[in-house]
C-alpha cells in the first residue's frame, strides 16, 4: 500500500508540475520580449535568428521557472487531494502527513540538484551565445524601409527621399538622391519616375531612374568657387550596398570571460585571482607606485624653526689670536679697524632660524615642489584606490553568480516546503486559490532576492547573506506551515476566522452590556 501511495502522490504531482513550468517558461519569455521589443522591432531578423534566441532565452529562465513551478504545483496537488478528502482518508489509515509528503520531497531535492547541474554546465553556455546575439541584434543597423516622404540616411554617404511608391514596391516616383561627401559640393541626382530592385543575391539595391537630372559641382574640397554641371538623362542606373544592414556575427569569445558565462569551478578560480588582486597586491603596488618614485624624510619642521647656534667664531680663538704678537708694526689706525672687526665678531648675531636664512624664491620653489609630490603621490594613491574598487565590485558580482547557483537550487526544496503543507491547509485545487497563494509566496521570495542582490551589489552585506536571504527568510515559513498542516490546523478556514470574530463580537456585546448596567445602577 505504501508503494501505491508513492505512485498516487507523484502521478498526481507530475501533470500540475509539467504545466505550470511551460507555463512559468512562456511568462518569463513574454518579459524578455517585452522588455527587449525597442531593440528587436524593425531589425529584419529572420525566422532561424527569432528561434535561436527564443530558445537561449527559455534556456536561461529555468532556474527562475523551476521553483515556481514546484511552489505552484505542489500547492495545487495537496490541495487537491484534501479537496476530495484523499487526505483525510490516508490521515485516517495511521499515515502521517510527513510520510506523506515523503516522496515529493525526494522529488524535489531531485529536481534541485538537476537546476544546479543546469545552472553550472547549460547555463553559461546559453548566456554566452544570448549574449552574444542580443549584442549584434542590437547594434545591427534597422531593416532597410523606404518610406514616401521621408529622407533615408542608412547608407553610407547617401540621402535619399522618394515622392511616391506603388503597391508593388518596386515602381517609384519624385526620386532624390543625396550625396554626402562631407565637402563644400553637392551632388544630387533628381529623376521624375522609375524601379527599385533588388540584386539576385539580395546584397545589391538597384534604382533604375528615367528622366532627370544629375547636378554637380566640381572643383577642391575646401572651396565654394566650383563649376556647376547639369547633366540630363534618360536613363541611369544607381547600385547601393546592402551589407551593412546584414547582421554581423560577434565572436563568443567576446563574452566569454563575463561571471554569467562561468560555471563554479571557473568562478572559484576567478574568486581567487580577484581576492588576491583587490587584496595583497594593492600593498605592493603602493610601494612600487609611490614609494619607490618618491622621497619621504623625517619631519623637519621644529628644526627648521630652532634658532642657529652662537656664536659661529669660538671667543676662545678670538682671544688667542689678539695675544700673538705682530711681528711687524702696523699703523694705529687700521689696528684700531681690525680690533672693532674683532669685537663685532664676538658680539651675538640677531635671532635667526635655517628657513629666515633662505631667499624668498628658493622658499617658494621649495613650497611648489613638494606640493607637486604631494599632489602626484595622491593621483598616484586615487588611481590605486579606483582599481581596487573595480576589483573588489567584480569580486562581488563574482560571488553573486556563484551563491545564485546554489541558492536558486535550494529554492526548490524550501517552496515545496511551503506549497506542500499549504495545499493540505487549503483544500482547494485547480488554479484558482493554488494560484493567487503561490504567485504571492513567489512574489516575496523574488523580491528578497533582489533586495538581496542589490545590498551586495552595493557592498551592504555580504554575498551570502544577501544571496541567500529569501532563502533563509521563507526556510522557518516552511517548517510553521508544515508543522500546523500536521496538527490539522485552520489557518485558511474561513468558518474558523467567522466563529473566531463571532466569539470576540458576542464578548465585547457582553462587556458593554455589563458596563451600561454599572452606569445605570450607578
Amino acid at each position: 500500500m505504501i508503494k501505491k501511495l508513492d505512485k498516487l502522490v507523484i502521478k498526481a504531482f507530475v501533470g500540475p508540475f509539467i504545466a505550470t513550468f511551460f507555463i512559468t517558461l512562456f511568462v518569463l519569455v513574454l518579459q524578455f520580449f517585452w522588455k527587449y521589443i525597442d531593440d528587436l522591432v524593425g531589425k529584419g531578423l529572420d525566422t532561424i535568428t527569432i528561434l535561436q534566441l527564443t530558445s537561449y532565452v527559455t534556456a536561461t529562465a529555468v532556474p527562475l521557472a523551476l521553483p515556481l513551478a514546484v511552489l505552484l504545483s505542489s500547492i495545487m496537488t495537496f490541495g487537491k487531494l484534501g479537496e476530495s478528502f484523499e487526505t483525510v482518508a490516508i490521515k485516517s489509515a495511521g499515515i502521517p502527513l510527513l510520510r506523506f509528503m515523503r516522496p515529493l520531497f525526494i522529488f524535489s531535492v531531485i529536481i534541485s540538484i538537476v537546476a544546479f547541474l543546469f545552472s553550472n554546465y547549460i547555463i553559461p553556455v546559453a548566456q554566452l551565445k544570448f549574449q552574444t546575439l542580443l549584442y549584434d541584434i542590437t547594434v545591427a543597423k534597422p531593416a532597410f524601409n523606404l518610406k514616401e516622404g521621408v529622407f533615408f540616411k542608412e547608407f553610407d554617404g547617401y540621402t535619399i527621399k522618394i515622392g511616391k511608391k506603388e503597391k508593388d514596391n518596386v515602381t517609384i516616383h519624385n526620386i532624390i538622391i543625396f550625396e554626402r561627401n562631407y565637402s563644400l559640393q553637392d551632388n544630387i541626382i533628381v529623376a521624375e519616375h522609375g524601379q527599385m530592385k533588388m540584386s539576385d543575391d539580395k546584397k545589391f539595391l538597384e534604382f533604375y531612374l528615367q528622366n532627370g537630372w544629375r547636378n554637380e559641382e566640381r572643383g577642391p574640397s575646401y572651396t565654394v568657387n566650383t563649376d556647376y554641371l547639369r547633366l540630363g538623362f534618360k536613363e541611369y542606373k544607381k547600385v547601393f550596398d546592402l551589407s551593412s544592414f546584414a547582421m554581423m556575427r560577434t565572436p563568443d569569445s567576446l563574452f566569454k570571460d563575463n561571471f554569467r558565462m562561468l560555471n563554479v569551478r571557473q568562478l572559484n578560480n576567478a574568486i581567487d585571482s580577484l581576492k588576491v588582486q583587490a587584496g595583497g597586491r594593492m600593498s605592493k603596488r603602493i610601494e612600487r607606485e609611490v614609494s619607490l618614485n618618491y622621497t619621504f624624510v623625517k619631519d623637519t619642521k621644529d628644526s627648521l624653526k630652532k634658532p642657529l647656534p652662537h656664536p659661529v667664531i669660538p671667543p676662545a680663538e678670538m682671544v688667542v689670536y689678539e695675544k700673538v704678537p705682530l711681528s711687524t708694526p702696523i699703523i694705529p689706525a687700521r689696528y684700531d679697524q681690525q680690533r672693532n672687526a674683532i669685537g663685532l665678531a664676538l658680539q651675538a648675531p640677531p635671532p635667526a632660524t635655517y628657513d629666515q636664512l633662505l631667499p624668498d624664491s628658493v622658499r617658494k620653489s621649495i613650497v611648489t615642489r613638494v606640493i607637486d609630490k604631494v599632489n602626484s603621490s595622491k593621483n598616484a594613491l586615487d588611481i590605486i584606490a579606483a582599481d581596487t574598487q573595480a576589483k573588489q565590485k567584480d569580486l562581488r558580482f563574482h560571488l553573486i553568480e556563484w551563491h545564485r547557483k546554489f541558492s536558486l537550487s535550494f529554492a526548490c526544496v524550501v517552496l515545496f516546503l511551503i506549497g506542500a503543507p499549504l495545499g493540505s491547509i487549503i483544500r482547494k485545487g485547480g488554479l484558482g486559490m493554488p494560484l493567487v497563494i503561490a504567485v504571492i509566496f513567489f512574489l516575496i521570495f523574488h523580491l528578497l532576492n533582489m533586495f538581496g542582490e542589490k545590498f551586495v551589489r552595493e557592498d551592504i552585506t555580504s554575498a551570502f547573506v544577501g544571496m541567500w536571504l529569501s532563502t533563509l527568510a521563507l526556510l522557518p515559513v516552511g517548517f510553521f506551515l508544515t508543522y500546523k498542516a500536521m496538527h490539522d490546523s485552520q489557518l485558511f478556514n474561513k468558518e474558523f476566522y467567522y466563529r473566531t470574530f463571532k466569539k470576540l463580537r458576542l464578548l465585547i456585546q457582553k462587556f458593554r452590556s455589563k458596563k451600561e448596567a454599572t452606569a445605570a445602577m450607578a
